[in-house]
């Protein structure tokens, strides 16, 4: 479910930020804290964040050898985004080409056990995760079949609004500033 489903989220503030090709992502603030002058943020987005899943052959040779893999590419993204957003349409939700993200609003589907994927990603540096997501529905584009879910646990981003109002990605490459990161989520956590 989106945060905005569960009333929780109505009197929250709302801050905008924008990707580098000037799309936009809503996203309520929870928490926030100033340093150095500068206002940091954490985030997280008011529409349900979408995930693109595809089969992608790992072996030229053995055609049946394939793994699942997050369709990031956004050349790829542009010629299935219309088939994809059809299919989301018919479950009443309207896919976005928000900023940093795909998004839907609407209201998701109750979530049942059956619909539940687990998708294990190789992290370089904190090496295999793994991610829950909602399955919500399927299509078949270029030649291809598309899985369209949503995560399970929510989507928390760092922003970092400076002098003006202007909220940008945060990233702390500084390693004094990876404690800001640290703090707002410590905080946020234990608020819950």
């Amino acid at each position: 479910m989106s945060p905005s489903q569960f009333g929780q989220y109505d009197d929250k503030e709302i801050v905008i930020i924008h990707d580098d090709e000037e799309r936009f992502l809503e996203c309520y603030v929870e928490n926030e804290i100033n340093y150095q002058g500068n206002k940091y943020l954490l985030l997280m987005p008011v529409d349900s964040t979408i995930i693109i899943l595809t089969d992608d052959v790992v072996d030229e040779d053995d055609p049946d050898s394939t793994e699942t893999v997050i369709v990031e590419d956004d050349d790829e993204i542009d010629a299935i985004f219309d088939d994809a957003k059809a299919v989301l349409g018919e479950l009443n939700l309207s896919l976005k080409r928000s900023g940093i993200s795909l998004t839907a609003s609407g209201e998701l589907p109750p979530e049942e056990d059956d619909d539940i994927i687990s998708l294990e990603l190789d992290d370089e540096e904190e090496g295999l995760e793994v991610e829950e997501l909602q399955f919500l529905a399927s299509f078949y584009s270029l030649e291809q079949r598309y899985d369209i879910c949503t995560p399970l646990a929510p989507i928390l981003l760092i922003g970092e609004q400076k002098s003006s109002s202007k909220v940008t990605l945060f990233n702390p490459d500084k390693p004094e500033l990876q404690g800001i990161v640290g703090e707002l989520l410590l905080d946020f956590n234990d608020d819950d």
